[in-house]
């Protein structure tokens, strides 16, 4: 079971329009905001990546006024190979990642792996992340699956976070996946 202690929520390059033209981009970017906005409720830590932000433009706007701080750049596919994620990541002392974002072939894939690979816990949100086409999405999904990168969905793993109905954020956290 991923805990509130133990997790850290990975926002994977949901920017520019790249962000609106994958599949679902509606869905997937409202259900990053419902975890974005979870995880502060709970103080869970987000590492919020952005791929080439000068060239790709910034994140989407329903995500980013949710996040506090900045979003780290990067110019590699997998976040685990930029020193400032790394430095992030291991400040944060969390052992559990909750991967969301775009594309899931590539970006996502390649930082769940490399985070597996390290020995952490790691789960893909799969109603969290796209790819701009419905294959590329399923093959990404099969080969974290493959490696053992679990799945999850948004409201699982906010239940699984809060794992009791008397949590003191449940009433905040219901609002936001109602």
């Amino acid at each position: 079971m991923f805990t509130v202690e133990d997790a850290c929520l990975v926002v994977v390059d949901v920017q520019g329009k790249l962000a609106t033209i994958v599949d679902e981009s509606e869905a997937v970017i409202g259900n990053v905001a419902k975890l974005v906005q979870a995880m502060q409720a709970l103080e869970i830590p987000i590492l919020w990546l952005e791929q080439n932000p000068s060239r790709l433009g910034g994140t989407a706007l329903e995500i980013a006024q949710h996040i506090h701080g900045q979003p780290i750049a990067k110019i590699a596919f997998s976040a685990c190979q930029e020193a400032a994620f790394v430095e992030s990541m291991k400040a944060s002392g969390r052992t559990q990642f909750i991967v969301t974002g775009i594309e899931t072939h590539i970006c996502v894939y390649q930082t769940a792996r490399q985070l597996k690979e390290q020995g952490f816990e790691v789960e893909v949100v799969v109603d969290a992340v796209s790819s701009r086409t419905k294959a590329n999405k399923a093959v990404g999904l099969e080969k974290m699956k493959a490696l053992g990168i679990l799945p999850t969905s948004t409201e699982m793993i906010l239940y699984e976070l809060l794992q009791r109905a008397d949590h003191a954020h449940f009433k905040t956290v219901l609002q936001l996946i109602k």
